[in-house]
């Protein structure tokens, strides 16, 4: 890679360090304490006023620099905090100099010295020895704080959210927000294992490479084993492994880990997400409701304190009742289409022809209703909602209702506009089971995304007896997007598919 003159500046500090003997990346660094460490235990000693120095080895990034004759002054930050060395001719003598010399912002460097605070009260490392841990060769993009009526904001040359995700190694080094978003990020995974494991599930791992897909409606991305040859493919779901396990008698199992779809793009859809899914013997859709409404509360407690939060501009509530409504009435009420008058996909066409909604001919009817939801109800839950009685079509892997085989026990849960999360009373009946599989087959053209081939195996499976169940999906980085206010997935995803930069695709 062709270097700027910068960049040739600081490779040829690396070289007369060689010729000096030193090295610009040693093996090891002799810290004894975080920033964060330091500035608490000198805190500590100064209400204990205590008058011998409290010193320490401390080691972070330089993010600024100043050098004014004698004194020097550099801020270093490490995933704790941020401290000022200060670096003067008296405790150094030609080694400031060096300093002056050799370091430059963003450098990694280790300081010994004595904690103070200057005449600002600023707390500092006056530093009486030092050296460089790594050269940073590239500097990192300028970034600038400044008070706005009252706020630090934050302006950084590193805007351009395409070249962000491409290099979110510097997005992370100069977006002290951005590595607050990835902590609350694993705040929110903690809490939900941590919620799971008091109501005694377990965590279990299944096969991410799979003979046979299936659990969605999604095209999976297709890879090839050389020593078995054998075609298989990266799971979709962990649905139908998880359901297995209530078989065997594990009666409370969850897993949550990497599924990949082998779909479009968009603010809220990557190839590549984080699912969290879990499965309760003798649990309906109305209990999976009541435990979800629990679990996301106490996620949101554990992640960000509090019960409410904003997103996009709207706050969200979520210490109360979730809101439930019912799909065929909610349908009605906005469309004035009543789904269930409309049994098949000629008479729910038609029907929403002479409402002039358009659609893509020779949709099947579940496509059909799940594009009046997602185009007249969706929209419209912004406050946390469960959205339930799904019809069958659409459902193949949930239990029918008793008063009505046309329409299955399926909640998904939506905020801010957005599917959050997707529940089932389970299907437990192998021989309604494989009707439906057959049935679908049928529905479907060869080529369609939710035409899934049928899993003997897990057939096998539920003939030994499966015990009621219920069921539950959710994306993590859903869930994440609104608990830090993102409004794109690729803001909660560290390092998000992107398209080749010479690539003409649009993304959605």
């Amino acid at each position: 890679m062709e270097l700027n003159e910068l960049e040739k500046i600081r490779v040829e500090k690396i070289r007369k360090l060689e010729q000096f003997g030193l090295v610009a990346y040693p093996t090891r660094a002799n810290i004894d304490a975080t920033i964060s460490q330091a500035s608490n235990a000198f805190e500590k000693a100064e209400t204990d006023e205590k008058d011998q120095p409290v010193e320490f080895t401390l080691a972070g990034r330089m993010r600024s620099l100043r050098v004014m004759g004698k004194l020097a002054f550099t801020h270093i930050e490490d995933s704790t905090g941020k401290i000022q060395l200060f670096l003067r001719i008296n405790e150094l003598g030609e080694k400031l100099q060096f300093f002056k010399d050799f370091f430059d912002i963003g450098d990694f460097i280790e300081a010994h010295g004595s904690m103070m605070r200057t005449k600002s009260g600023e707390i500092s490392l006056l530093v009486d020895d030092f050296r460089l841990l790594a050269k940073a060769i590239s500097p990192l993009p300028a970034a600038k704080e400044e008070m706005v009526d009252g706020e630090l904001v934050r302006y950084t040359g590193f805007s351009d959210p395409e070249i962000r995700y491409r290099q979110r190694y510097a997005d992370l080094a100069v977006n002290p927000n951005v590595r607050e978003i990835f902590r609350t990020r694993t705040k929110i995974v903690n809490a939900l294992r941590e919620f799971l494991d008091m109501n005694d599930f377990l965590e279990v791992e299944t096969p991410i490479l799979q003979p046979i897909y299936g659990g969605a409606a999604a095209k999976p991305f297709t890879t090839h084993h050389n020593q078995l040859h054998q075609d298989l493919y990266l799971r979709i779901s962990f649905e139908l492994y998880l359901k297995r396990l209530l078989v065997g008698g594990l009666d409370r199992v969850y897993e949550i880990g990497r599924d990949f779809r082998n779909e479009g793009v968009s603010y809220k859809h990557n190839p590549e997400f984080t699912q969290l899914e879990f499965y309760c013997a003798y649990f309906d859709y109305l209990k999976v409701m009541d435990f979800t409404e629990k679990m996301i509360r106490f996620a949101a407690e554990k992640a960000l304190g509090r019960t409410q939060f904003t997103y996009n501009n709207v706050e969200i509530d979520l210490s109360k009742p979730w809101a439930r409504v019912n799909m065929r009435d909610s349908i009605l009420e906005k469309t004035g289409i009543d789904i269930s008058q409309y049994p098949d996909q000629e008479s729910l066409g038609a029907a929403m022809t002479a409402k002039s909604i358009q659609f893509k001919p020779g949709t099947p009817r579940g496509k059909l209703i799940d594009q009046l939801v997602g185009d007249y109800l969706e929209p419209a839950f912004i406050q946390p909602t469960f959205l339930y009685d799904y019809p069958w079509e659409i459902s193949p892997l949930a239990k029918r209702k008793p008063d009505d085989p046309t329409t299955t026990e399926r909640f998904e849960g939506f905020i801010a506009g957005m599917e959050l999360c997707n529940a089932f009373t389970e299907l437990n009946d192998p021989i309604d089971q494989e009707i439906r599989f057959l049935e679908l087959g049928r529905a479907y053209a060869s080529d369609d995304d939710e035409n899934n081939p049928i899993d003997e195996d897990y057939l096998r499976a539920m003939r030994y007896g499966m015990p009621p169940c219920g069921g539950f999906g959710m994306g993590i980085d859903r869930l994440t997007m609104l608990f830090t206010d993102s409004r794109t997935i690729r803001e909660v995803i560290l390092f998000p598919h992107l398209r080749e930069r010479d690539s003409n695709t649009e993304e959605e």
